[in-house]
């Protein structure tokens, strides 16, 4: 419910982001899950992302996963899942191998050879939509398709590059820059991608996230109504939801982190945030767009009713979005105004100035206050939110082991008394809340 009162000029125009409704567990029919940095990193599964799932379904949500990685087929996925506590058949899985095979048959006659510069997955997906898989120029490829393979070789790029050369639709299965791993980030098919790229001068089609072909993919063999895409990454799986017309959730588990999620531009800004999968069994504040089939698209407090006006209370003024809602709307933003989660207030002051974060209680509520104050600003700046990350311990932007040393954070902050802070949900039973203040004028 919103107040839309006048507030006197120059009065903070305030939003109380508040966790009212279920857990997400209970408000969506499939869930869509990134995997890599958001239920494994590696071969080994991400503390507390086994049970949380476990008890997801519990719930009645159905999952399903939902993956750049081209190099493995669903089955083999499924088997690494089911290994790590997680129950998964291949027809649980959607792959950017499935996208791009799907988006390939569209374009060329049934039956047609394809140059594979990738891993098993993209033969497989091949063949299943009647294509014939082949591995040199020579064979006459009418279309090259590249996905990340680990021992993907110079003379195979060669040949691919022969082929575009020659003519050949040119589709890569996902643009991802880096790939997450136990030792780090490495370099993602995005990056093999450019080899290609700088030998022919041709631009691919790209069918993962965040292009729509790897959504639409998902959504078609899921049948999903209501679904949530929960990922680890802004530049792929929130803005694949956003462009996709779907829910979100950021988890801190991988690539995206604390600095990163406050400074997104409009595309990239998650419907919810927590610090790991067990934000699916909680009820979540929403700080980003939301949609349902009753309503529209919108910002904080924006004019999409439904989910955004049963989770948000507070006063704002026309400069806070014309009537509409606070700040954020298509109005423009208020010369000032704050944003309330938990115990934690963030505050926008007008111009440039630093955004303030005070307050007590959970971490994570702080980042959800400072992350709507950002977003109701415009495009701030790493200098304006610099303050108020350390505030919550979270370290200037920039950083990007940061999402990940988060979480494990937030996982041990449950048993570990000698832990300064986490980011968890809900905060270790020896452990005080942070209180703290930053900003000011």
């Amino acid at each position: 419910m919103r107040n839309d009162k006048h507030v006197p000029a120059g009065a903070a125009a305030t939003v109380l982001l508040s966790s009212d409704r279920p857990a997400l567990a209970e408000q969506y029919d499939v869930v869509l899950l990134d995997l890599d940095g958001v239920i494994y990193t590696g071969q080994a599964a991400v503390p507390g992302a086994v049970r949380a799932l476990a008890k997801a379904r519990e719930a009645g949500l159905r999952l399903a996963f939902v993956t750049n990685n081209a190099s493995r087929s669903p089955s083999a996925i499924a088997a690494h899942l089911s290994r790590l506590g997680v129950p998964a058949s291949a027809s649980d899985v959607v792959s950017s191998a499935q996208a791009a095979a799907t988006l390939i048959a569209g374009r060329v006659p049934p039956g047609s050879a394809v140059l594979v510069a990738g891993g098993i997955g993209l033969r497989l997906a091949l063949r299943a939509c009647g294509l014939r898989p082949v591995s040199t120029a020579a064979d006459r490829p009418v279309a090259v398709v590249q996905g990340y393979a680990p021992d993907l070789s110079y003379g195979l790029l060669a040949e691919a590059a022969l082929a575009v050369r020659g003519g050949a639709l040119f589709v890569a299965a996902n643009a991802d820059l880096t790939l997450p791993s136990a030792r780090g980030l490495q370099p993602g098919n995005g990056s093999l991608v450019q080899v290609i790229i700088a030998a022919t001068g041709t631009q691919p089609l790209v069918a993962g996230k965040p292009e729509p072909p790897l959504h639409a993919e998902a959504m078609a063999r899921t049948g999903a109504q209501r679904p949530l895409v929960v990922g680890d990454r802004l530049d792929t799986d929130i803005e694949g939801a956003v462009r996709g017309g779907a829910d979100s959730l950021l988890v801190l588990t991988g690539v995206s982190g604390p600095a990163d999620v406050v400074l997104a531009p409009p595309q990239r800004r998650p419907t919810y945030l927590a610090a790991d999968l067990r934000g699916l069994l909680e009820p979540q504040p929403v700080i980003g767009p939301v949609r349902s089939q009753n309503s529209v698209a919108g910002p904080i407090g924006g004019a999409s009713s439904g989910a955004v006006g049963d989770r948000l209370a507070g006063t704002g003024r026309g400069s806070a979005g014309s009537g509409d809602g606070p700040a954020g709307a298509a109005g423009g933003p208020a010369e000032e105004a704050e944003f309330r989660c938990g115990g934690w207030t963030a505050r926008r002051r007008p111009g440039d100035e630093p955004l303030e974060l005070t307050g007590t209680g959970v971490p994570v509520d702080g980042l959800r206050a400072l992350c709507a104050a950002a977003w109701s600003a415009g495009q701030v700046t790493a200098e304006m939110t610099e303050s108020a990350l350390r505030t919550l311990g979270l370290g200037a932007p920039g950083r990007p082991s940061g999402a990940s040393d988060l979480a494990r954070a937030a996982d041990a902050g449950r048993g570990a008394p000698d832990l300064p802070l986490t980011l968890a949900t809900e905060p270790a039973d020896d452990q005080p809340l942070v209180t703290a203040t930053s900003g000011g004028r």
